[in-house]
C-alpha cells in the first residue's frame, strides 16, 4: 500500500490527483472501509502535500485560472490533511467526482489575494 501511494503522489508532476482518485483507490483496490480508509486518504495526502501539493478546485474550462488553491483547509500539512479529511467524512466518506478537491503542485496553483 506504501508503494501505491507513492505512485499517486508521482502524478503530481504531470497533472494533479484528485480525491475522486484517492478514496476509490483504497476502497476498491485495497477494499478498504471505515477508519482503515480515512487512514489510507490520511497517508495519501499526507504524500501528495510533502511533495509540494496543495488543494486546489479546477478553473473551469473557460477559467482563467487551471488551479485555484483552497486556502480554507490551512497552511501546515497537518492543519490541511485534518479539516480535507473532516469535510470528506462529514459529506458521508463517499467516492468524490472530479468537480471536487484535487492537490496540485504549488506553482500550477493560482493564490487568490488574501
Amino acid at each position: 500500500m506504501s508503494e501505491w501511494i507513492k505512485m499517486v503522489a508521482n502524478e503530481l508532476p504531470i497533472d494533479a490527483v484528485g480525491m475522486w482518485q484517492i478514496v476509490p483507490g483504497g476502497r476498491r483496490g485495497f477494499g478498504l472501509e471505515g477508519e482503515a480508509l480515512t487512514d489510507y486518504v490520511r497517508r495519501c495526502i499526507a504524500e501528495l502535500l510533502s511533495r509540494g501539493a496543495v488543494p486546489v478546485v479546477g478553473g473551469g474550462l473557460d477559467g482563467e485560472h487551471e488551479w485555484i488553491a483552497q486556502l480554507q483547509y490551512g497552511s501546515k500539512p497537518d492543519e490541511i490533511i485534518e479539516n480535507v479529511v473532516r469535510e470528506w467524512l462529514a459529506n458521508g466518506a463517499k467516492d468524490e467526482d472530479p468537480g471536487g478537491l484535487w492537490f496540485a503542485r504549488r506553482e500550477r496553483a493560482w493564490f487568490p489575494p488574501a
